[in-house]
């Protein structure tokens, strides 16, 4: 996946929030050039300067925006019903989770790069075309997976008209209410994750208190336990496998 394929879902969003971005720059002085008639064109430094502004707000783009908030969620929870503390690190957590998300909107950033970066890059369409057709997947995308709930929620804190079809919610209101619906599905998993070793520490607790062992923790016990339940049925092939199929539903 090209990085300014990345770079350009992150400009759709920013783009609809302020859809005159680009009169903005001409009358704040920046440079700027006219390309055949075609519209206002960003100079080469300017395009420089706007990428490298927009690659700062990457990681959170990543973070908020694809099944990287649903997919680390649930590995963390994972990670604490173990009891293993910090076995899988973080950082091979956040990993996992990254590359997993790439799996699942390669698609997405395939079609804005199809629809909205090439016919820029041949001058078929002006930047805000671009942006606006970049924004066609990633809303699409967004939509899925967003709770008319939270939706109707957003919708009334920006005091926008309700959207009368999918197609006109704002990405300002999508993107929130995306995030508030993958943090309650992300919860769900993980707190149905977390039963069966609750099971397993409550019967390791009682069968120690049982026989007296009050000075070993309990947890200490139920760990070895708990780990090898999780291999024997294969846990992480579950787990991930359940993560993947839930965002193709």
């Amino acid at each position: 996946m090209r990085i300014r394929t990345v770079i350009l879902a992150v400009a759709a969003f920013l783009m609809s929030t302020a859809p005159i971005a680009a009169q903005t720059f001409e009358s704040i002085g920046v440079s700027t050039v006219r390309n055949g008639g075609r519209g206002l064109t960003l100079s080469v430094p300017m395009q420089i300067a706007l990428g490298l502004t927009l690659l700062t707000l990457l990681p959170a783009v990543i973070m908020c925006i694809t099944p990287f908030l649903r997919i680390a969620v649930v590995l963390h929870f994972l990670r604490q019903a173990l009891g293993t503390q910090s076995a899988p690190s973080n950082q091979v957590l956040i990993g996992l989770s990254l590359f997993l998300s790439l799996v699942i909107v390669q698609p997405v950033f395939s079609d804005i790069y199809t629809h909205a970066w090439q016919p820029l890059e041949k001058g078929e369409i002006t930047t805000e075309q671009a942006m606006e057709q970049g924004s066609v997947p990633l809303r699409k995308f967004l939509i899925r997976f967003a709770r008319e709930k939270d939706i109707r929620l957003f919708v009334e804190i920006a005091k926008e008209q309700p959207p009368h079809n999918p197609s006109d919610v704002s990405l300002k209101v999508l993107i929130p209410a995306y995030i508030l619906s993958e943090l309650r599905a992300g919860f769900q998993i993980g707190a149905v994750l977390f039963l069966p070793f609750l099971v397993i520490d409550m019967a390791v607790a009682s069968v120690t208190l049982s026989i007296g062992m009050m000075q070993l923790p309990p947890a200490m016990i139920s760990a070895p336990f708990k780990i090898l339940l999780f291999v024997l049925v294969d846990g992480w092939n579950l787990v991930i496998g359940s993560l993947m199929k839930s965002f193709y539903q």
